[in-house]
């Protein structure tokens, strides 16, 4: 177990990284070693087939980083990662990130400001107008994520231009109070969870944002966007029957 006394917990939901991973973990040590408070990194490898946990255990090994790893070997889903690596976070503040790095962890600079402004939640966005967006999606991705963000304005949340970016930054308690609540387990968990803020009462700000697409993508299409509209009708369907969270 590790110490509470962190400020930073970072989680990373990996999925068959093995050729990024120990790139992705150096990258982050060399940013947050250069702050001045203390951090953790939380590896929650759900069900890869190939050596990433092996490979993400002996970089840890390697750097200064305070550090735990998770691993299962039946893969259930991004929003089942995420929601066990925050559940044993221990820092004041949870960010969970993306193992591609998509978003440049630097960009945690243009989030960590508006915590101290009084938000609960700071999301980094790729559908504002100063977002920069340095490499794109494929068309395909492209057509298909707006298509999906349309249907989340009308069917759950308003007022977010870009639900599914991987880099969010959260207070602890709040982190805790939210991610207990979830239920969904595969890509639509960000929808769910800001469903859930928002009806909590908290205070979520959108930041633009500097996104590298990384390809290849984990998301199949058509499955994963189908499995998606799947959940975000089961999230819908507990909004209307007003179900507790």
């Amino acid at each position: 177990m590790m110490s509470r006394n962190v400020y930073l917990s970072v989680i990373i939901p990996v999925y068959n990284e093995e050729t990024k991973i120990a790139e992705t973990l150096l990258k982050i040590n060399h940013y947050v070693s250069r702050q001045d408070y203390s951090s953790e990194i939380i590896i929650v490898n759900d069900g890869s087939t190939d050596n990433t946990i092996g490979v993400a255990r002996k970089t840890l090994k390697n750097i200064s980083l305070k550090s735990l790893s998770l691993s299962r070997e039946i893969n259930r889903g991004k929003g089942y990662s995420v929601k066990e690596g925050v559940l044993q976070a221990n820092g004041e503040f949870i960010l969970f990130s993306d193992a591609d790095l998509s978003t440049p962890f630097e960009e945690l600079e243009k989030l960590m400001p508006w915590i101290d402004k009084g938000y609960d939640i700071v999301i980094g966005s790729r559908g504002l107008k100063d977002s920069d967006i340095q490499i794109p999606q494929s068309r395909l991705r492209e057509i298909s994520g707006k298509v999906y963000n349309v249907l989340v304005q009308c069917l759950i949340i308003r007022g977010i231009k870009d639900t599914q970016c991987g880099f969010k930054l959260f207070k602890r308690a709040v982190a805790l109070d939210v991610f207990k609540r979830q239920r969904i387990e595969g890509f639509s968990f960000d929808v769910e969870i800001l469903f859930i803020a928002k009806r909590l009462g908290y205070k979520i700000k959108e930041v633009p944002i500097v996104w590298r697409d990384s390809r290849p993508s984990k998301v199949r299409i058509p499955v994963v966007p189908f499995k998606m509209l799947w959940e975000l009708f089961k999230i819908r369907l507990r909004s209307k029957r007003k179900e507790k969270y």
